[in-house]
């Protein structure tokens, strides 16, 4: 079935040049005359992309964009406008659009790259969505390579019997990885049980896991069932494995060897059937090097290796994360909905999060907390994330000309934004509220040669 695109545009002349050069790279495309039509379209036909002027008579484009996005929020839309402004342009991007397009449109290739992105993005966001479902990761946010391919490993990894060992940073999800799994495995109707083992004193660590009978040492009231026992049929999440005791450790690969175990002060051999899902932020290798670790241990719990990545390595997925989490935080304290301006995210797309996701977390509720307007800026960032501010430089050099000087903070710049923006030159000539021609001649100008994620 071919994609539609939907053409909007109150100068008849205009929509028909548009709609032969989709029509002649296979698209189907729709025509509307104004704002109130392209709105009834969009409610009515299956569309793709909406590519829309922004001055009409009887709807401008700001508004139907405003209003499509309501019904349909992952609806791409390319702006047009002939006379746009920056801030028209500010104002279209706070509303979502997708892209933007400075009339005449004179070169058809610009109109054909700026649909074909739109749908790329859309196809990555339906397969993310997909993928995330399919693996039961809900709560997990992304959309970069990174969580693509930890999407795919729990995807492959659930249904079956394998014990997983999941490695990471503190804050990067270890235990939503784990419940997934749990999630979309034939154990899910059983139970998850789970047990810090750094939290647990080591001389109450064995009762924890394995249970006591009544007596077995002082204040054993009553017979108790550990997590094993607990955790039968189902899935049993050692976090911070990496902190169990030796002699712990020696016990519970007996489980893992033999399915059975004995309550402490008990008798009584009691068999379990247990999945075990481990999660470490302690390089195990060199533990067992360093002889903390039991090397057979190890080679039980390392049967599928699972990787959560830190959010220095997935910066990408920063803005979706925030802005879910600025909902959430928001709806939590009884705040009205706030959002955060294009250079907050950047600034915050900067940072490297060394406490990961559970930081960005917390930050964004500060935020929520302590901003009073609509829009949460850069310098509020910066007032609760030291570091983000950058200091002057002090550019001036002897022997350099003014130009010189000003050539070399135009490049510095532009680089920057491109590392912040992945080198896609649309998102970063949207940044720097540039025109993307004017940004391409930058570029050529100072030898800037990258920009591929186009």
């Amino acid at each position: 079935m071919p994609v539609t695109v939907l053409v909007v545009d109150d100068e008849k002349n205009i929509q028909l040049t548009l709609s032969r050069a989709l029509s002649m790279e296979g698209y189907a495309v729709e025509a509307a005359g104004g704002g109130r039509e392209a709105l009834e379209k969009i409610a009515a036909q299956p569309v793709d992309v909406v590519v829309m002027d922004v001055r009409m008579p009887d709807l401008d484009g700001l508004s139907v964009l405003q209003k499509a996005r309501e019904t349909r929020p992952d609806l791409p839309v390319v702006i047009m406008s002939g006379h746009g402004s920056i801030e028209t342009v500010r104002s279209a991007f706070k509303l979502g659009a997708f892209d933007y397009l400075e009339k005449p449109i004179t070169e058809k290739e610009k109109l054909l790259v700026a649909v074909k992105n739109a749908l790329a993005l859309e196809t990555l966001r339906a397969e993310n969505a997909a993928l995330r479902r399919e693996a039961g990761l809900s709560e997990m946010i992304g959309g970069g390579p990174a969580m693509r391919k930890l999407f795919e490993l729990v995807r492959r990894a659930a249904p079956s019997e394998g014990r997983v060992l999941v490695t990471g940073e503190n804050g990067t999800g270890k235990e939503l990885v784990a419940r997934a799994i749990h999630e979309h495995s034939r154990r899910k109707d059983r139970p998850f049980v789970k047990l810090n083992c750094a939290a647990v004193p080591a001389e109450l660590i064995e009762s924890e896991l394995f249970g006591h009978e009544r007596g077995a040492f002082t204040g054993a009231v009553a017979a108790r069932k550990g997590k094993f026992e607990l955790a039968d049929g189902g899935t049993l999440f050692l976090d911070e494995v990496g902190d169990m005791p030796a002699a712990m450790q020696a016990k519970v690969l007996r489980v893992l060897q033999e399915g059975e175990f004995e309550r402490v002060g008990g008798a009584q051999t009691l068999r379990c059937d247990v999945r075990v899902v481990a999660a470490t932020n302690k390089d195990l290798p060199a533990e067992v090097q360093a002889g903390r670790f039991r090397e057979d241990l190890y080679y039980r719990l390392n049967v599928v290796p699972i990787h959560s990545p830190p959010l220095r390595e997935r910066r990408e997925d920063v803005p979706e994360l925030s802005t879910r989490f600025l909902g959430e935080a928001c709806e939590r304290n009884g705040r009205r909905p706030m959002r955060l301006a294009r250079e907050a995210l950047l600034a915050l797309q900067a940072h490297d999060w060394p406490g990961n996701v559970r930081e960005l977390r917390n930050l964004i509720e500060r935020l929520a907390i302590l901003c009073d307007g609509p829009e949460i800026s850069a310098d509020d960032v910066a007032a609760v994330l030291p570091g983000t501010r950058r200091p002057r430089a002090d550019r001036f050099r002897v022997g350099a000309s003014f130009h010189e000087l000003v050539e070399e903070a135009e490049r510095e710049i532009i680089l920057g934004a491109l590392d912040a923006n992945h080198d896609n030159v649309s998102d970063t000539a949207r940044t720097l509220d540039l025109e993307r021609s004017h940004l391409y001649k930058k570029m050529r100008a100072l030898g800037i040669k990258r920009g591929g994620g186009e």
